[in-house]
């Protein structure tokens, strides 16, 4: 039986657990999304959302600066971070999580992270998934609603001419003219040659025209 031995020992010593469990959970908090096996995260997500706990008890004392804390205030911020570093070993990732990630629970009761499960491991088959924090509720972009920007507040309806010479505006350079239409040329014409003209037979001089004459009248 098993009582009273929570967690599991993943067939390693208790100080090399350890020391995984902590580099784990640092990574977590340092880079908000890790990929490991599915056994591994469910114990690494019970550490995490601990250690969140601990640094979200402080309440409205985390939304304050340092500087405007009173003695009381920081007795108290120092009393959660070293319990805070009993199970995350890096300074860096204990930092972060008073400045950034437990001011972003502060209206959450636990839940503060998710396990997605993907595939499976080559080799061992070790079934594999993400461990990552939720985002705040204001980091998810909201859908734009059509009608509605800085220039038109009301959400009027552009009229038909207006809205192609917008789009060809927008093509446009800045300072550049609208392009004319191009003009069509009309087939070019044969010239005229310098004895007649185009498509007629050449003029015959009158010097031709005798020889010719004698030349019908001997036959």
């Amino acid at each position: 039986m098993r009582h009273k031995r929570a967690g599991l020992h993943l067939s390693r010593t208790s100080a090399h657990r350890k020391a995984l469990f902590s580099n784990m959970v640092a990574a977590l908090l340092t880079y908000e999304r890790i990929r490991t096996t599915v056994v591994k995260a469910k114990e690494i997500r019970r550490l995490a959302e601990r250690v969140i706990t601990v640094a979200r008890r402080l309440g409205p004392i985390l939304t304050k600066k340092p500087d405007k804390r009173t003695d009381e205030e920081r007795a108290r911020v120092v009393h959660a971070m070293r319990m805070a570093l009993r199970t995350v070993r890096d300074r860096d990732a204990v930092l972060k999580l008073f400045e950034e990630i437990a001011p972003r629970f502060l209206a959450r009761h636990g839940g503060y992270t998710r396990l997605m499960k993907t595939d499976q491991r080559p080799g061992d088959a070790a079934p594999m998934g993400f461990l990552e924090l939720i985002p705040a509720e204001g980091d998810e972009a909201a859908p734009k609603t059509p009608g509605k920007g800085k220039e038109g507040k009301e959400g009027k309806e552009p009229k038909e001419g207006g809205e192609a010479k917008s789009k060809a505006k927008a093509a446009a350079p800045a300072g550049a003219k609208p392009a004319k239409a191009p003009k069509v040329k009309a087939a070019p014409t044969p010239k005229a040659k310098k004895d007649g003209g185009a498509g007629r037979a050449p003029a015959k001089s009158a010097a031709t025209m005798k020889r010719s004459s004698r030349s019908r009248g001997g036959d």
